[in-house]
């Protein structure tokens, strides 16, 4: 691992630009381990945001969760890609970390092998995601818990 006197911070300098930021939050109370799909409720926060055209980041303040864009369409593949986390990440596992119950350590190796932040386009006011996509959050643990999702649009 590089020493942190091996990294060294360039700034440039600041560019005037018409774009404006625009930061939001959403909170989501999670039943336990599964999907929940946050496009509807981003969509109405880009509304009421008055976004037009940008980049939309999500970014999920936990390390047992995560965030993704999938399949919105045939529910098989959520179950399928739950399925296959829990064969790369079992709970069953040997692990070292076990302070907060056997399926904390798992959890955080599933939100490592996915994504704890996503960029999505805004065109038109809308996502930019296709037709058969939708943005989940992913909750890895069993219990139910309560998520925060950070939002930040940079555009017009």
């Amino acid at each position: 691992m590089p020493k942190t006197d091996d990294v060294r911070l360039h700034y440039e300098e600041a560019v005037a630009s018409p774009l404006q930021l625009r930061r939001g939050h959403l909170s989501v109370e999670t039943r336990g381990k599964g999907f929940i799909d946050l496009t509807g409720t981003v969509g109405d926060w880009l509304k009421g945001a008055e976004a037009k055209e940008g980049l939309l980041t999500l970014f999920v303040r936990h390390t047992s969760a995560s965030l993704a864009v999938q399949e919105n369409t045939d529910p098989d593949v959520l179950a399928d890609l739950l399925d296959v986390l829990e064969r790369l990440a079992p709970q069953g596992a040997s692990y070292r970390h076990s302070l907060e119950g056997p399926d904390d350590m798992p959890a955080h190796v599933k939100a490592m092998l996915t994504t704890t932040s996503l960029s999505v386009p805004v065109v038109g006011g809308r996502l930019g995601i296709g037709t058969w996509q939708a943005i989940y959050l992913i909750e890895h643990r069993r219990a139910p818990h309560l998520r925060d999702i950070s939002l930040i649009f940079l555009g017009i």
